[in-house]
């Protein structure tokens, strides 16, 4: 949207309803707000930092379902641990990656402005790396990027089809 909320595209046959991943924002949104009216003392939007995200996001870790050894756990960097522990639960890192995404988006669709946008700031940004390399090393799968296939590459593996057999010339042809 524009600042003066006139979207910049034209209406689709989606805008009567919205996608799963505009109900997300909004569900995060509303959500981020609340953690600002319940903080103490209650925080404006426009007082927000990174410092205040990233305390969010580890309010959000209470509520967390992926297991996170710790280095002093017997399963640090064991991907499949043969039996329980006492290691804490946490949010996945793609689950916080994907968050940030969204309330990025959410804030400036918002009114704010882009360089003021907390869940943009370098903090963040480096809390997102140190929990995705954490999370890595405790499972013991080192975190690659994943590479983008091309589709010509794709279509290159497949393999071809035989060729029909050449039809036998017409008759009366020689």
């Amino acid at each position: 949207m524009h600042q003066d909320g006139v979207a910049s595209h034209a209406p689709s046959s989606s805008s009567s309803t919205a996608s799963r991943y505009e109900n997300q924002k909004r569900r995060d949104w509303n959500t981020f707000m609340q953690y600002l009216k319940n903080h103490r003392p209650p925080l404006a939007l426009s007082w927000c930092s990174g410092a205040h995200v990233l305390e969010f996001l580890r309010y959000l870790d209470r509520f967390g379902k992926t297991k996170v050894h710790t280095p002093i756990c017997p399963f640090y960097g064991y991907p499949n641990p043969p039996a329980p522990c006492p290691c804490p639960f946490r949010q996945a890192w793609g689950s916080l990656d994907a968050l940030i995404g969204r309330l990025r988006a959410a804030f400036e669709e918002n009114g704010g402005k882009p360089e003021a946008n907390p869940f943009g700031t370098r903090a963040v940004r480096l809390y997102l790396r140190e929990v995705r390399d954490l999370q890595s090393k405790a499972r013991g799968i080192s975190y690659e990027k994943k590479k983008r296939k091309r589709p010509s590459s794709a279509h290159q593996q497949t393999p071809s089809l035989p060729l029909p057999p050449p039809r036998p010339p017409p008759p009366g042809a020689c």
